[in-house]
């Protein structure tokens, strides 16, 4: 039967039809038999018990209970009864009723079962005296526990031993929304929808691993897997099921981005730099103090892959302030050294020249030219540099988009490196990398300051060999975090003048979630207002910066920072990812509670850059949910941003980290969590990588399944590593 029954439109299943097949394509993007089998429950419910009334607590997830009806009262407009014409008594019109209570017993107790929708229904079916199985979650009302909306079953489907006949007693929740509850799918009903499917679809599916595979890695066959992810037969099997189809979505996944790694590293061509040359030794040996061992360690992986005749695509990652700029200089001097020029692209003007001021000071003993180029640079500027490219004069460029711009042409470009990758489109990068003048891909080097845990590192950027700088530079001191709520304020306004008094300078930074906020831009404004009375002008001196001002005024006030002419800075969290104000020494964090715990981190890191001592202030409000407390203590305890970007990824989930948006993964993961599944990514891995050590083409016959998967539409990647 082939791919027929999984391409079958849901319409045709039992119990779908046209218009819930219409709902299901809009509320689930559901279409076919296929899609709705690797629809997953996301949790299960265990119908093996029953509870007794008397033990029913409104804390419990679900309950299932046998009771017999006592009552079924209607609450809205009844008609009065005519006593002297029974039949009058039809007349009761249910679209006026507003809601069912009806009673329950079981005799340890009785419970109050509401129903607001299908009341003429339930109302015919719950006749006082019958016995049925209600199941769903508790809730308390007025002092007594009820349950809105059980479902409800004939008592007789149940054996006396209070367990369901039914074979499987763990039930799959899925995902669903008002409109499909709406529209009759209620859990039930798709239990019902479920199963035809398995019945339609699971013939046509073929094992998808190899029995090699299988067999090495412990999985269970994609039948089994399927049925019982869906119906689990018990605790086991649901487990066994799970890990398979994990483990094949982050096999798949895997195998697909380094088989490209692989074919990229085994092709020849890539600039060869054997040399480190003079330059690189005289700005070495100048340095203000020695390199720490994560910084040596990543200069030689890169240096090995810069001399290796293969282009380097390799990832720097390292935290806020933890010397990437110096490694990025020192890289840049290799390229030189063989005769290569290199380029330095920021995504912003500030970061741009942020950057070039950096490395105009490490390039002073190496007699090195450099030059700045972004959008708002002169014509006549414009002019001398490219004309400085052209002829090879400039060693080393530092700039934004500008420097992808058709007219910029380089004499001798060998190295790429990008700041910031995930904030450039995947054009863009491959527009600079088409800027090689000797036929040959310049070697990429990628860095960020965002900490991303290793498993999802592994996956965004899995064809990239990854560096990590996980040590602070010596004269980095600890940025000490302190939680505070409003009653600390007159306490923090008393630290900060003395902060002032001793010469340093204040960021306050105010939540802007959403751009159109109003409240969030009020809550700025009054508190710019209230710093401005607490510190008056002229002793004090305050700037403002946010997103609704012009790009002029807020260049500014950011100046005037910056250059040390304002004391303090209040500014909503556009304050760009590494601007550099070494004097600023307090970092207060306005409503702390509303920000994850990557951009808590990514605001500490504009403190702590000078010699002096810093602090971070995070103000919170009195109530906090279990989960913002969780973050703010988090920070208190930590400064390591591995581990805070491990636990933000486990409390949020990979699609929230800041710049890493799954939306970047190659395939969309249904069962898999790149959160919580990191042992099952490592042995993946780990598994995907033997099988390319032996067949890198995927071309013996015991891989045919692997190449066959692999051709499928969702893992055809377009091939751009080569330039992130």
């Amino acid at each position: 039967m082939g791919q027929n029954g999984l391409d079958m439109e849901i319409q045709y299943l039992p119990g779908v039809g046209p218009k819930r097949a219409e709902l299901f394509r809009k509320e689930l993007s559901i279409t076919t038999v296929g899609d709705l089998l690797r629809l997953y429950p996301f949790r299960y419910i265990d119908k093996s018990s029953i509870t007794r009334i008397c033990d029913a607590r409104p804390d419990m997830a679900y309950l299932q209970i046998r009771a017999k009806v006592v009552k079924a009262e209607l609450i809205g407009r009844i008609p009065d009864k005519d006593p002297s014409d029974p039949a009058k008594d039809k007349a009761l019109k249910f679209n006026t009723i507003k809601r069912m209570s009806v009673w329950v017993s079981d005799g340890s107790g009785d419970m109050e079962m509401v129903f607001f929708k299908g009341i003429k229904w339930m109302y015919e079916k719950l006749r006082p005296g019958q016995e049925f199985i209600f199941f769903g979650k508790p809730a308390g009302f007025n002092g007594r526990i009820n349950m809105v909306h059980p479902e409800v079953d004939p008592a007789q489907n149940v054996s006396k031993e209070n367990t369901p006949a039914a074979p499987g007693t763990m039930t799959g929740v899925y995902t669903s929304t008002e409109r499909l509850k709406n529209g009759g799918v209620t859990g039930k009903v798709m239990s019902r929808i479920i199963e035809a499917a398995l019945d339609k679809g699971l013939p046509c599916i073929e094992e998808s691993l190899p029995e090699y595979i299988m067999k090495q890695c412990g999985l269970v066959p994609v039948h089994f897997a399927l049925r019982n992810i869906h119906f689990p037969k018990d605790m086991i099997s649901l487990e066994k099921a799970k890990y398979r189809l994990k483990f094949e979505e982050l096999f798949y996944l895997q195998l697909s981005l380094l088989k490209q790694k692989y074919i990229r590293s085994r092709a020849e061509h890539g600039i060869s730099m054997p040399r480190v040359g003079d330059a690189f030794n005289r700005c070495y040996e100048a340095l203000p103090f020695p390199l720490t061992g994560a910084q040596k360690r990543v200069i030689t992986e890169i240096r090995n892959d810069m001399k290796s005749g293969h282009q380097m695509n390799r990832l720097l990652q390292g935290d806020v302030g933890s010397g990437k700029t110096m490694v990025a200089v020192l890289t840049a001097l290799i390229a030189i050294g063989n005769g290569f020029q290199a380029c330095i692209m920021a995504p912003t003007e500030v970061l741009a020249q942020q950057h070039y001021r950096n490395i105009l000071r490490f390039l002073e003993p190496t007699g090195i030219k450099a030059a700045l180029l972004t959008g708002s640079s002169k014509a006549s500027e414009r002019r001398e540099v490219h004309s400085g490219l052209e002829d090879g004069s400039i060693g080393i460029i530092v700039g934004t988009h500008a420097l992808i711009e058709d007219n910029v042409v380089f004499r001798n470009l060998g190295l790429a490196i990008i700041d910031e990758q995930h904030r450039f489109g995947v054009e863009q990068r491959s527009k600079l990398w088409r800027k090689s003048s000797c036929g040959l891909p310049p070697h990429v080097l990628v860095m960020t300051a965002t900490p991303i845990p290793r498993t999802l590192a592994m996956t965004l950027y899995g064809d990239l060999d990854v560096s990590v700088i996980d040590e602070l530079p010596p004269g980095r001191k600890p940025v000490q975090t302190i939680h505070a709520t409003e009653g600390k304020r007159p306490a923090l306004y008393k630290f900060m003048r003395d902060q002032i008094a001793a010469g340093r300078q204040v960021f306050i930074v105010y939540p802007l979630i959403n751009e159109t906020e109003k409240l969030d831009y009020q809550s700025l404004e009054a508190g710019a207002e209230e710093i401005m009375q607490k510190f008056p002008f002229p002793d004090y001196k305050t700037a403002v910066v946010h997103g609704k001002q012009l790009n002029d005024v807020k260049k500014f006030n950011m100046d005037a920072f910056a250059a040390g002419r304002a004391d303090i800075l209040v500014a909503t969290s556009v304050i760009e990812v590494g601007v550099d104000v070494p004097n600023a020494s307090v970092m207060v964090i306005e409503s702390a509670e509303r920000f994850g715990l990557s951009q808590l981190h990514q605001l500490r890191g504009r403190v702590g850059r000078g010699s002096e001592k810093s602090y971070c202030v995070l103000m919170t409000g009195n109530r906090m949910s279990k989960e913002s407390k969780h973050r703010i203590e988090l920070m208190c305890a930590t400064e390591n941003g591995f581990e805070l970007a491990e636990e933000d990824m486990k409390m949020r989930g990979p699609g929230d980290l800041e710049g890493t948006q799954q939306s970047g993964l190659p395939i969309s993961l249904n069962i898999a969590s790149l959160a919580k599944d990191g042992m099952i990514l490592n042995a993946a891995r780990d598994c995907a990588s033997a099988v390319l050590d032996k067949d890198p083409a995927l071309s013996s016959d015991r891989n045919q399944l692997l190449r066959k998967e692999l051709r499928k539409e969702k893992y055809q990647i377009k091939d751009y590593s080569k330039i992130s």
